[in-house]
């Protein structure tokens, strides 16, 4: 047996009811004053509440309409405060990319200062996958007079050698590389030793140094520079600083550490030295 639906009439008709009853009852009032008393009472009873429903309804309505425009409003704030904060933080990224740069540029006038040789200024603007620039490609080639073997400076010192040139770029091999080795000795003693790259070592931020003579003077934090008999590195470039020196298995020579004083990390500018290394 299907169930009677329950009788539910529009909100509109309810409304239109109570309006007609309520222009009724006001004709009564003027026509009928001995009717006063019971339209009292029914407007006490009806007409009051159903007013009081329809004000809590209205402004129900009208406090969700003030929500929703707050909302809207507070919504539309937070995407300008969104996108200022994008704005700002683009700008931030910005300034710290030309501080960097504008350091980096500070120290090359002042390492050009430094060595007298003849040099030129080039950009990176390639190097090999990873996070450090072991292999990298500058803006200058043998159009701007780079040769193979040149020496190539940044930071406070040697950064590597030049490889390979074409007419408008070139490849450098910088002395963090497996590859690399540079004859290298100590400024205050002139002991030789050898600097080897290593890129298991760099992320400590250091390269080893080996061979060094067992009876060799010399103490941790002294200074390692290109040493004068090395056959593509002019003498006397500052590489870094020497640690951890400990004697070989062999109790031959001595080992240890250097902490270069470029940072391999971050490249954007360097010096060639326009000189090959006369034999």
């Amino acid at each position: 047996m299907k169930r009677k639906n329950k009788f539910s009439m529009p909100v509109k008709y309810v409304l239109l009811i109570l309006s007609m009853l309520c222009i009724g009852l006001c004709g009564l009032s003027f026509t009928e004053l001995s009717a006063a008393p019971f339209l009292k009472d029914l407007t006490s009873h009806i007409l009051i509440p159903s007013q009081q429903g329809l004000n809590h309804i209205g402004q129900w309505f009208s406090d969700k309409a003030d929500n929703l425009k707050k909302l809207r409003e507070v919504m539309a704030e937070n995407e300008e405060l969104r996108e200022q904060n994008n704005a700002l933080m683009q700008e931030n990224s910005r300034i710290a990319l030309e501080r960097t740069e504008l350091e980096q540029l500070r120290q090359i006038y002042h390492l050009d200062e430094t060595y007298e040789y003849p040099k030129i200024m080039a950009k990176v603007i390639g190097k090999d996958p990873g996070n450090w620039f072991q292999i990298f490609q500058i803006d200058k080639g043998s159009a701007d007079g780079i040769e193979v073997d040149m020496n190539v400076l940044s930071g406070t010192g040697l950064v590597g050698i030049v490889t390979s040139v074409s007419e408008h770029s070139a490849i450098v091999r910088s002395i963090i590389d497996d590859s690399s080795n540079v004859s290298a000795e100590f400024s205050i003693t002139s002991d030789i030793c050898n600097v080897k790259g290593d890129l298991s070592l760099i992320n400590e931020g250091k390269i080893r140094v080996e061979d060094i003579l067992k009876d060799a003077e010399v103490e941790n934090g002294y200074t390692v520079v290109t040493s004068h008999i090395s056959t593509k590195y002019l003498p006397g470039i500052l590489i870094g600083y020497v640690s951890d020196i400990s004697i070989d298995a062999n109790n031959l020579t001595k080992s240890g550490y250097i902490t270069p004083v470029v940072d391999f990390e971050h490249l954007t500018y360097v010096l060639v030295i326009t000189e090959l290394k006369k034999h």
